[in-house]
């Protein structure tokens, strides 16, 4: 796919994910305890549709012995796609979010961002960036945790109120996201940043550059979010809020 082409799917993908964010309402309505917050339902029940259309799909074996130049059109329209919801996701929390709840995400994504479009552009490391959207395996079950939060009471615990335990998908849908984020988080980031640094001397300055700063706020980030999932759910049963 030449680049004039990957602009237009990139583009298209912005606008594909704004349209669907507007009619989340009706395609997937929030229930009663998430009306008063109907922008977050919306915009998680979003990011659940990205997670599921990327994160599920197949990773060719060329990619993980040649992540640098193997690819296929496929591939590169995925990453072009995924491009376009992360532009779409960082202007819907820029504008309808405080920065002092969407800087985290603001943060992630701008990270994500620039790695992908030197992807898209150069037509090379398009492998390494499907690769890296195996974590969205882990996000189908991670979003779908937020929506329990936000579907009631039940599912999460508030300060001096009592509630019965959690129910049953929320129980199962936590022990899904906390095996699926060791296995397509931290797995998955470990061997990235192990590749980067076998093949540190084989790239170019500012991919290699890119990539390092990128894979260690990342991994960064995604320490620190394991560590509040097991403390809400293992350990303190207190899940806290997440934008």
């Amino acid at each position: 796919m030449d680049l004039g082409s990957a602009l237009v799917v990139t583009s298209g993908s912005v606008c594909g994910f704004k349209l669907v964010n507007a009619l989340m309402g009706r395609l997937l309505p929030p229930p009663e305890p998430a009306c008063w917050n109907t922008w977050e339902w919306g915009n998680i029940a979003t990011s659940l549709i990205h997670s599921s259309l990327t994160g599920t799909l197949y990773v060719h074996p060329q990619v993980i012995e040649d992540p640098i130049h193997s690819h296929t059109s496929f591939s590169h329209s995925l990453v072009a796609v995924s491009t376009g919801y992360f532009i779409h996701d960082s202007l819907d929390m820029a504008t309808n979010l405080p920065l002092k709840q969407s800087w985290e995400m603001l943060l992630h994504h701008s990270m994500v961002i620039p790695c992908f479009s030197l992807a898209i552009i150069s037509r090379r490391y398009v492998g390494l960036a499907v690769i890296c959207l195996l974590v969205e395996i882990n996000s189908i079950f991670l979003h779908i945790r937020q929506l329990l939060l936000l579907s009631g009471p039940r599912n999460r615990v508030e300060a001096g109120v009592k509630h019965p335990s959690p129910s049953m998908a929320f129980r199962v849908t936590s022990a899904l996201n906390l095996a699926t984020f060791l296995v397509f988080r931290i797995c998955n980031l470990g061997f990235l940043v192990l590749w980067l640094v076998r093949h540190a001397k084989h790239l170019p300055w500012f991919a290699l550059t890119l990539g390092a700063v990128g894979l260690s706020v990342i991994s960064t980030m995604n320490t620190v979010l394991f560590y509040r999932l097991l403390l809400a759910d293992l350990l303190t049963h207190t899940p806290p809020y997440q934008s």
